[in-house]
């Protein structure tokens, strides 16, 4: 069962304005990169499932972040299928990610009230997410769209969130270019938590990207 309800995950995703997408079949390596994102301030974490036995690795991760890590949100990302979905929500997923719109995962998420947040590239699927029930829309991937899309978006509907995933990078102009456009928050793998992060188990190093990061959102915010 969830320990966040949607409405504290939607909150706390405008607030801090960054999701971190990680995954890594290491559980020990998934703690301490956990540890490092909250410490730098991150309040969220989606994890990707999207190698074998995934399960396993979020069931102690999340485990890990409701004893040790007060406030850290864990949901998972990467799922294709309602029964998927399913499964994670069963060990205590707060959100579920999702690369296209269903509505099997749409069903699923609301029987529980839990935020579901699926990949959409039109106004159309945009608009028919909206219709079930979804509070933040991803866009991916975001490379492929590009700020230019969301401010397109935010004219007629101004209500509607955004998430972009993919295309979004640590630098403050592509992060201003996104938040300038209107979006909620960013989600943010591989240009956060990158390969010579983890090769060389620069924890402390990833622990300050964050923090410059989530800095960086409130000055352009602001």
């Amino acid at each position: 069962m969830a320990t966040y309800s949607r409405i504290e995950v939607v909150e706390t995703m405008q607030k801090t304005g960054m999701v971190p997408l990680f995954y890594h079949p290491d559980i020990e390596l998934g703690k301490k990169v956990l540890k490092a994102c909250y410490d730098g301030g991150a309040r969220l974490m989606e994890f990707t499932a999207r190698g074998d036995f995934a399960f396993e690795v979020f069931s102690e991760l999340n485990k890990y972040a409701i004893k040790e890590l007060p406030g850290m949100i864990m949901g998972v990302g990467s799922i294709t299928d309602g029964a998927a979905a399913s499964m994670f929500l069963q060990m205590g997923a707060n959100f579920i990610v999702t690369p296209s719109f269903r509505e099997d995962i749409a069903k699923v998420c609301n029987r529980r009230k839990v935020l579901w947040s699926p990949g959409c590239g039109s106004l159309t699927e945009i608009n028919a997410a909206e219709e079930l029930g979804c509070e933040v829309v991803k866009l991916f991937p975001g490379s492929t769209y590009g700020p230019g899309f969301v401010k397109a978006i935010k004219g007629p509907q101004p209500w509607t969130s955004v998430m972009p995933t993919g295309g979004v990078s640590t630098e403050k102009d592509n992060l201003k270019a996104w938040f300038d456009a209107g979006v909620t928050c960013v989600g943010m793998g591989s240009k956060l938590i990158s390969k010579e992060i983890l090769a060389n188990q620069d924890y402390k190093g990833l622990e300050n990207l964050v923090r410059e990061t989530l800095a960086t959102i409130i000055k352009i915010r602001n």
